[in-house]
């Protein structure tokens, strides 16, 4: 074998792994190979003039039970987009039920499971983290319909925060930045305000 055969043999598997771990990490961003657009996590906030009409959503949770998002009105609700297949879900869940425990009955906190092939592996998602809320069981993704013009069925993780009356308040597509930016979005909701002061 010939020296620039060699080289080129020696060079093949290191320019294989490059060329696989910068695969690997575009899928983070963008389009994965389960089909979803992973956000920046930047947040937008809705001033009170501008929201629309309140978010109805009616469905069942991961256990069969009737669940309707009107019943969490009068007071923020934060709304949590997520699926067990979804890395990015995983990793920020921790911070999601820290971030439910710190606001406690502040705010109401429920999620949407989506595309999750049993209802088994969202609850073993739920139990594995110990999240404290319930979500709507929507394999399908019909469920994020009702938030056009903020979700799309492929913007995975996301979550919504709606004020007191339904309406959406606020949005962060991809992982949420931090348990304090979630809880400080949920307060200023709360307090009317829109910018943080």
């Amino acid at each position: 074998m010939s020296r620039p055969s060699r080289l080129l043999t020696g060079l093949a598997g290191p320019v294989l792994a490059c060329l696989l771990a910068l695969t690997g990490c575009s899928s983070l961003q963008g389009t994965g190979d389960k089909g979803y657009v992973s956000g920046d996590g930047s947040v937008r906030v809705v001033a009170a003039a501008d929201r629309g009409q309140p978010v109805q959503l009616t469905g069942e949770d991961l256990d069969g039970k009737p669940l309707d998002l009107t019943d969490l009105r009068g007071k923020p609700t934060v709304v949590v987009v997520w699926g067990a297949w979804c890395v990015d879900c995983r990793a920020e869940a921790p911070q999601l039920v820290a971030a439910a425990k710190r606001l406690g009955d502040r705010a109401g906190f429920v999620g949407i499971d989506v595309r999750d092939g049993s209802p088994e592996q969202a609850q073993s998602f739920v139990r594995h983290f110990g999240v404290p809320y319930r979500s709507f069981y929507s394999p399908d993704g019909r469920a994020l319909l009702q938030f056009q013009g903020t979700l799309s069925p492929r913007t995975i993780p996301s979550t919504v925060v709606l004020d007191g009356d339904g309406r959406i308040a606020a949005s962060i597509i991809g992982q949420i930045p931090s348990t304090t930016t979630l809880v400080d979005v949920v307060e200023d909701v709360a307090a009317g305000r829109t910018v943080r002061g």
